[in-house]
């Protein structure tokens, strides 16, 4: 894994870049490593005590939250696994694969020695069984799109599952890479909590909702048994808290640690702290265009050109990141700096647009309470926003109901939070992520032109490809000029551990790979 000073780190970005977007080839599996353990001998046992603030939300399993991130990291599989600095697909429950010259049919061969954690032999039937789960719209998977491309499975024999899409994708190996491999025996528990019947180096032992949920380690294991006796996720509300009780050793790990506690940790021998590197955290403002006041374009330009995006990276961040008008991380074909400083803060501009459109309503901004971050950032846009003339009124409101918003689109007007999807392949975020989606977002904006744009994006197979960058371009403009997503910062996500914690390894899913993690004495 990849620690950071107190200082500002040199970017990564450019050794990323240099994998990335490769050949769809099988090549040996990399990943970060804990280059601070190195030297220390690997110890058997021990509980591993994850801190966060989210609790577990069964009908919203497949959203990618952090907390449901860290359950299905720990419980299940995927087919292939990318790398985190890379979209080099790796084998995982997928032990090799072919795809057609035209793109329109994926056979993958599945490895024969896997077991659910019951016992049962995973086969192609639970392959498709899961595609189909994923794809289904309640199910709220946000590749559920891409999912919806596969009109064919044949399943020759329980190891060989033949896929074949309605039209070629670039982004179908990010769908691989995302849904787990699930038992189709045991949905009725799978939708209420009670248990998770998967493949990965942990079992899921409980859940006390309110509480946390504990896991064992999975002895039979097909990549080996994990080091650790179990890992336990404990809900912490409050982020000073939880950094409190890291420093004392209630705790080992936080997933996220706000970057001014980030770099006080930092500094201290006893903790570790670590980006995780090419998992691409993007703070962003949106808007819901059927609120009142946002379904005016000049309303959310003036927004745009409001906010002063280098005091948030200065204040917020500590100087960590990027301030960005587009999502995208510099390794990104998708990536264009001449466009990022569009919404630069300009306070006349700003006014002169709410000069224009007239009285606007009080527009409330909602975050997601138990982050710092999150209230820092409101509050700094609230001041803003208020010196061009718009008046807001801040709404923290708990983590569920942020899901529940961001699935719905049921925001009352603006909202501020993060999210992890602009390392993937580019189409993937405007075919899939909840704000961007094309076809049903949070913001309530459907819009033809955007469809097309990312139609275009969605069906070319070579992201590097000329005509993949010339498409790149259009859909970048149709982001910027419609600004229903307000581009603040890009930074790597940041995990907070004890000096004790060694192997700590992350998917670009943002998932957490204990297998290897050990605790030294």
């Amino acid at each position: 894994m990849n620690s950071r000073s107190i200082l500002r780190r040199p970017s990564l970005r450019g050794l990323v870049a240099v994998a990335l977007f490769g050949a769809l080839t099988v090549t040996g599996c990399s990943s970060a490593v804990d280059q601070a353990g190195a030297g220390t001998e690997v110890v058997e046992g021990g509980i591993l005590r994850i801190g966060d603030s989210g609790d577990l939300t069964p009908a919203s399993f497949f959203s990618g939250v952090p907390v449901n991130a860290a359950l299905s990291g720990l419980v299940y599989d995927t087919l292939i696994t990318y790398p985190a600095g890379s979209l080099d697909p790796q084998p995982a429950l997928a032990e090799s694969w072919q795809v057609s010259e035209d793109g329109l049919t994926i056979t993958l061969t599945l490895r024969p020695d896997v077991t659910f954690h019951d016992g049962r032999p995973m086969t192609s039937d639970d392959v498709q069984f899961s595609l189909e789960t994923y794809a289904d719209p309640a199910r709220s998977g946000q590749l559920a799109r891409t999912a919806q491309l596969i009109t064919n499975y044949n399943r020759p024999d329980d190891h060989t599952i033949v896929l074949t899409l309605a039209h070629s994708a670039g982004n179908f190996f990010d769908l691989l890479d995302v849904v787990p491999v699930i038992d189709r025996n045991t949905m009725a528990d799978f939708d209420s909590g009670k248990a998770y019947n998967g493949t990965g180096a942990f079992t899921f032992a409980n859940w006390q909702p309110g509480t946390g949920m504990t896991f064992e380690a999975n002895e039979q294991y097909w990549d080996g048994a994990p080091n650790l006796d179990g890992v336990e996720y404990v809900i912490v509300p409050d982020a000073q808290t939880r950094v409190s009780q890291l420093r004392s050793g209630q705790l080992d790990l936080l997933l996220n640690a706000a970057p001014r506690d980030a770099d006080m940790l930092a500094a201290d021998p006893n903790f570790e702290v670590v980006d995780q590197t090419g998992v691409l955290r993007t703070w962003y403002i949106g808007a819901n265009v059927q609120a009142p006041g946002l379904g005016d374009v000049r309303v959310r330009q003036a927004i745009a050109h409001a906010v002063d995006r280098e005091r948030l990276l200065d204040d917020v961040n500590q100087g960590h990141g990027t301030s960005d008008n587009l999502p995208w991380p510099e390794y990104s074909p998708a990536f264009d700096a001449s466009l990022n400083s569009t919404y630069n803060h300009d306070v006349d501009k700003a006014k002169a647009l709410v000069a224009e459109v007239g009285d606007i309503p009080v527009i409330p901004i909602s975050y997601t309470a138990g982050s710092s971050e999150s209230e820092s950032i409101a509050q700094i846009i609230q001041a803003d926003l208020a010196a061009v003339g718009i008046t807001t009124v801040i709404e923290p409101i708990d983590a569920a109901t942020s899901v529940k918003n961001l699935i719905g689109g049921t925001y009352g007007g603006l909202w501020i939070t993060s999210h992890v999807f602009a390392q993937y392949t580019p189409s993937t975020l405007p075919t899939s992520a909840y704000p961007f989606n094309a076809y049903k977002n949070t913001s309530n904006f459907i819009d033809a032109d955007y469809q097309a744009a990312t139609e275009a994006v969605w069906r070319i197979t070579d992201p590097k490809s000329p005509e993949a960058l010339a498409a790149y371009q259009v859909l970048n403009h149709e982001l910027l000029d419609n600004v229903v997503v307000i581009g603040l910062l890009n930074a790597d996500n940041t995990l907070a551990m004890s000096a004790a914690v060694h192997d700590v390894d992350w998917s670009k899913r943002a998932e957490l790979d204990l297998s290897n993690a050990y605790l030294s004495e």
